[in-house]
């Protein structure tokens, strides 16, 4: 007997219901149900983003159903019977439902069937494995789904080692979701396969770790995760260059207490050693964008040191230097990393004021110190970084008639 779901907004919208309403008039009302994170996500009261349908309909069939219903239908991956149809602007994967026949860790044969507990069996968590009909009726064909989300249980269907070697990536995944939907002790079994298969991990695309790392990262309270992670050596093989988790847990603390936003690429940063070279390698190995790069890179610089007890006048010279979302990353990074408890008053009081000071723009062209009676060619440059620097050391004063006086004056001191 399917246990109620109250019905939202997402599944009764018109995009849906296009959607659904082209499927059964091939199939019948019973020929499609959403399935896994729209449910669970639903159940738990979580916003939803993502909807996904499982069908009885053979994949051609569903393209047609669509194109009749004049939706674009999207081949996205035939072989594995998934279609993308677009209605109302929105995206909804359907695929058929399937068993497999032949796994590699990484890839699947799989064959189409109409039997829903066949294609429970083959997806990876129990709470994932949950469907609804559009009435609002949830299926749990493991019959263990609805209990193991109720209880924060992060349990694999059937063997966990089976799971783990059709697909490696399943791994990551359950640190990823005990993250975010675990409490309590995690399961023993699904614990103790991930421990035994960690070098699988080591198989999958830097990409696919990369993303299920961050998304892991990117939870309230991923310590616990992260913990097991390095318990079990997967976090060694999804990021060999973590050193200790003491400024992660530091960090996350500092967020959680602070009611600061978590930050998954700083909670990386705060794995690595303070060391740029390692954050620049890192972020190449996993392949982050250009902007995840640089900004990992600049994080874990140590030139200049940052301390709680920069004056004002320190605080904007390090930013001039930094600008002010690296001196943010980097006062962060340095926070969680001292041994200063009662120092948090002052690091608190640093980022406030490296975010709101405007930083200004050096005030001279190279056109006036050419002007000034300098030769064009390198000794501008020269004179620039050394005017540059006087106003730094003053505080970055907005005074162009002084900033003119000291040009004159390094001008005529110098012999060209």
């Amino acid at each position: 007997m399917p246990d109620a779901l109250l019905r939202q907004a997402w599944m009764t919208n018109a995009g849906t219901a296009q959607v659904m309403d082209a499927l059964a008039r091939v199939g019948g009302e019973d020929a499609a149900r959403f399935v896994g994170g729209c449910v669970r996500n639903a159940l738990l009261r979580r916003p939803v983003a993502d909807i996904d349908i499982a069908t009885v309909l053979a994949p051609e069939v569903v393209v047609s159903a669509l194109q009749a219903a004049g939706l674009k239908a999207i081949p996205t991956g035939l072989a594995h019977g998934t279609v993308t149809a677009v209605a109302q602007g929105r995206p909804f994967e359907i695929t058929t439902l399937r068993r497999d026949i032949e796994t590699d860790g990484r890839h699947a044969v799989v064959a189409f069937t109409d039997d829903w507990r066949e294609d429970a069996a083959r997806r990876d968590f129990t709470l994932n494995a949950l469907y609804a009909d559009r009435t609002g009726a949830v299926f749990d064909p493991t019959g263990e789904g609805l209990a193991d989300l109720r209880a924060g249980d992060i349990r694999f269907v059937g063997d966990p080692g089976a799971r783990i070697t059709e697909d490696a990536l399943r791994i990551m995944r359950f640190f990823r979701f005990f993250a975010f939907y675990g409490r309590g002790e995690p399961d023993g079994a699904a614990l103790a396969a991930c421990s035994e298969h960690h070098s699988l991990v080591a198989t999958l695309s830097v990409e696919r770790i990369a993303k299920e790392l961050l998304t892991l990262l990117a939870a309230d309270d991923p310590r616990t995760a992260v913990r097991l992670m390095a318990r079990t050596g997967v976090l060694g093989a999804a990021l060999p260059e973590a050193r200790g988790l003491a400024a992660f847990n530091a960090l996350v603390t500092i967020e959680t207490e602070q009611l600061f936003t978590c930050d998954p690429l700083l909670r990386l940063a705060a794995l690595l050693p303070h060391d740029p070279i390692v954050g620049l390698a890192t972020a190449t190995r996993l392949r982050l964008s250009s902007a995840q790069r640089d900004r990992l890179e600049a994080a874990l610089g140590v030139d200049p040191r940052l301390v709680s007890w920069m004056s004002p006048r320190e605080t904007r010279r390090a930013v001039w230097r930094l600008g002010a979302a690296a001196f943010a990353d980097r006062a962060m990074l340095a926070w969680a990393a001292s041994d200063r408890p009662a120092a948090a008053t002052q690091w608190r009081a640093l980022l406030p004021m490296a975010q709101t000071w405007p930083r200004p723009t050096f005030p001279l062209s190279g056109e006036e110190v050419v002007a000034a009676g300098v030769p064009r060619g390198p000794l501008i440059g020269a004179v620039m970084r050394d005017i540059e620097a006087w106003w730094i050391d003053q505080d970055f004063p907005d005074d162009k008639l002084s900033l003119i006086e000291r040009l004159k004056a390094v001008a005529q001191g110098m012999a060209y």
